[in-house]
C-alpha cells in the first residue's frame, strides 16, 4: 500500500488575479488530505471520507476521475490504471481551501510508493498541475504548489509559459487563522473563466482593479514579513473588495466576513475561486479565533480552526 498527503491552504492575497500573472500570497495550513492507493486489477475504485459540504464529493466525482486519469498520464502511466484509492485526512471538502490540489498531492505520492516511482517534490508538484486542470480549466498552479511545498509563499505565474516564479517567505511563528465555510460547492472551473470574460469586455476596469490587486500583494508581504498583523488584517479587508468588484464574491462570503470583522478580527476576505466555499478570518490568538468561531456557527456555518505558515503535515 502506498500513501501519501498534502497540505491544505489559503490565499491571503490575489486569488483571480495570479491567473493573469499578479502576483499572490498563499500559505499551507496545519490540515490536510492523506491518501493511501493499492493495485486492484480490476477497476478504478475511489473512497473519499473527507468531511465535506453538502453534494461536494457528488459534485466534483467526474473532475475527481479526470484528475485521476490525468495526472496517471502525466506519470507515463495507462490513465485506466486500477487503482483502489482511499482519501481522508484532516483537511474537509469545503471549496477554496486547495481541497482538490491536496488531495491531488496525496494521491500522486501514495501512487508513486506503491508502484515504487521515485518523485520529487517538483515532480510531485507538476503532476498535481496537470491534475488540478480537471478542476480549474486554467489554474494558476499556486493551489498545487501550496499542498506540495507547504509554508508560506510568494506565487507568481508567468503568462510566457515558463514555471512560475515562487519565493518562499518567513514569518516570526504560525498564526491562527479561521475559516468559515458557506456550505456551498464552488465551480472553480466556471468562475476563472467568468473573470476571463469580463476582464476581456471591461479591459480598462479590470486593468485598473488588478493593478491595485498588485500593489496590495506586494503590502501584503511586506506587512507579513514585518509581522504587522493589524496591517496584514487590513490589506485583506482591501482585497476582499476587489474581489467583489470583480464579481467572485457571493450574499454568504460577505455575510461571513462581516460577523469575522464585527467579532474582532483583524481582517476577513474570500479565499479561493468564491462565488460559494470559503472565507479566511485574520483572528491571532486562540480566543480571538474560538469567539469569532463561536459567532459564525451561530449563524449556522461550519468553520475550520487552523494556522497560516505551517512546513509540517
Amino acid at each position: 500500500m502506498g500513501k501519501g498527503s498534502g497540505f491544505g491552504k489559503v490565499i491571503l492575497f490575489g486569488e483571480h488575479f495570479v491567473v493573469h500573472g499578479v502576483p499572490g500570497i498563499v500559505s499551507a495550513i496545519d490540515s490536510a488530505t492523506d491518501a493511501e492507493v493499492t493495485q486492484t486489477g480490476k477497476e478504478l475504485v475511489i473512497r473519499d471520507e473527507r468531511k465535506a459540504a453538502k453534494g461536494y464529493a457528488e459534485e466534483k466525482r467526474l473532475q475527481q476521475i479526470e484528475s485521476i486519469e490525468r495526472m496517471l498520464r502525466k506519470m507515463g502511466l495507462d490513465p485506466k490504471l486500477p487503482l483502489s484509492i482511499w482519501v481522508g485526512g484532516t483537511l474537509p471538502g469545503f471549496s477554496g481551501l486547495g481541497a482538490s490540489a491536496a488531495s491531488s498531492v496525496a494521491i500522486a505520492r501514495a501512487i508513486a510508493e506503491e508502484l515504487s516511482m521515485k518523485l520529487s517534490n517538483e515532480e510531485v508538484n507538476q503532476i498535481a498541475y496537470e491534475a488540478e486542470k480537471a478542476y480549474a480549466g486554467n489554474p494558476s498552479g499556486i493551489d498545487n504548489t501550496a499542498a506540495t511545498y507547504g509554508g508560506l509563499m510568494w506565487f507568481r505565474k508567468n503568462l510566457d509559459g515558463r514555471p512560475a516564479s515562487v519565493e518562499r517567505l518567513s514569518i516570526s511563528m504560525p498564526v491562527e487563522i479561521l475559516i468559515g465555510s458557506t456550505g456551498k460547492v464552488a465551480n472553480t472551473k466556471a468562475m476563472v473563466a467568468g473573470v476571463a470574460e469580463r476582464k476581456n469586455k471591461y479591459p480598462e476596469t479590470y486593468d485598473s482593479i488588478f493593478k491595485k490587486a498588485e500593489k496590495l500583494a506586494y503590502a501584503g508581504r511586506k506587512a507579513l514579513e514585518s509581522y504587522d498583523l493589524k496591517m496584514v488584517g487590513e490589506l485583506m479587508n482591501k482585497n476582499h473588495r476587489l474581489l467583489k468588484e470583480i464579481a467572485v464574491s457571493s450574499i454568504e462570503l460577505d455575510l461571513l466576513v462581516d460577523i469575522a470583522r464585527k467579532n474582532g478580527a483583524f481582517g476577513a476576505k474570500l479565499t479561493g475561486g468564491g462565488g460559494g466555499g470559503c472565507m479566511v478570518a485574520l483572528t491571532p490568538g486562540k480566543e480571538l479565533q474560538a469567539g469569532v468561531a463561536a459567532a459564525m456557527e451561530k449563524e449556522g456555518f461550519e468553520v475550520l480552526r487552523t494556522k497560516i505558515g505551517i512546513e509540517k503535515i
